[in-house]
Parts: structure tokens; sequence; C-alpha cells
């Protein structure tokens, strides 16, 4: 969709998506635009799973390991790699209440689908027999996704910036791996 691609690429530019700007540019009335994206909140939402999802199978392909070193490993890339995106940045610091609203809530779409992916992983794991969780996956999923996100917004949550990259160690202990 027109529309999509015009925001998404608004959003990695830097810029901050306007619903009546985009309805402009593509030449119809914002009614028309909430209806085929529904409000900036959702449309927000999409762009930014579209940038995560392949971010973290990304992370996840290349992550060496089984069982929690791995998961640790895929996840804990997965954040720095978001941590590390200006277009992220940018999103967060021009629009920090949005960004938490549609990013760390049930308010938003992204969380969720999150949590299923890391699900997904988790039990991918625990089929091949490479963990053995402490907690029922859907728990344990939206734990390591808390971990991601306070260390992620930490900033924004604290106002005190946490080195993302420990995120690997805290999934690391949630999952009961042990670096050697």
């Amino acid at each position: 969709m027109e529309a999509f691609r015009i925001a998404r690429r608004w959003f990695l530019e830097g810029r901050r998506i306007e619903m009546q700007e985009l309805a402009t540019e593509l030449g119809i009335n914002r009614a028309t635009l909430f209806r085929w994206v529904g409000g900036r909140d959702e449309l927000l939402a999409e762009i930014l799973w579209s940038l995560a999802e392949p971010t973290l199978r990304a992370s996840i392909d290349a992550a060496p390991g089984h069982g929690a070193a791995h998961i640790a490993r895929a996840v804990g890339h997965y954040a720095t790699v978001i941590d590390e995106s200006g277009f992220f940045q940018a999103f967060l610091r021009r629009e920090p209440e949005r960004a938490l609203r549609i990013l760390a809530t049930r308010a938003g779409t992204f969380q969720g689908r999150l949590v299923a992916a890391i699900e997904e992983l988790l039990n991918d794991e625990i089929a091949t027999g490479q963990l053995d969780p402490p907690l029922p996956s859907r728990d344990l999923a939206f734990l390591v996704v808390r971990i991601v996100e306070s260390f992620v917004y930490a900033d924004i949550i604290t106002g005190e910036p946490l080195e993302v990259g420990k995120a690997e160690q805290a999934i690391g202990a949630l999952l009961g791996h042990r670096p050697a």
C-alpha cells in the first residue's frame, strides 16, 4: 500500500508522520487515509514491526548455539541493533510517551507481536530438547520482552541510560544460562 510505503520512508528519514500531510501527499482526504491504515498509532506500530521483525529474524539466524545461550544472544543482539538505529532513537526522542504506548503496552500491537515471536523462538528450543524453561513459554516470552524494554527504553522510563548489551546477560540469567 502506497500510504504505508511513504510513511515508512518518512519514518526512516527521521520525520514525524502527520496524517494530514500523508493524506495530502497521497491526494486523498484524512477520512480515507484512516480507513486505509487506521489511526496514527496503528500506522506507526505497523511501520515499527516491519522494521523490527526482520531484525529479530536475522538476529535469531545469526546467533550461535542452542537453548538459553542461543536465545539470549539472539534477543540481546536484536535489542542492540534496535537501540543503535537512528530512526528508532529519533522516534523515542521526538515522541517518548507515544513510543512507549505503541511499543511497550497492550494499547498497540507491537508488544504482542514481539512476545509471540519470542514465544515461537522459545518453543523451537523446547521442541528440540535444548531448553527446559522454568515457566510456561508465553510467560517467559513476556518476561524476555520486558527485559528488552527495560534496557532499550531505560532513559525514557527512569531517565538513566542502561547498557543495552546487558540485556543479553539478563535474559541468559532468566533462562538459566551461565556463560563459560
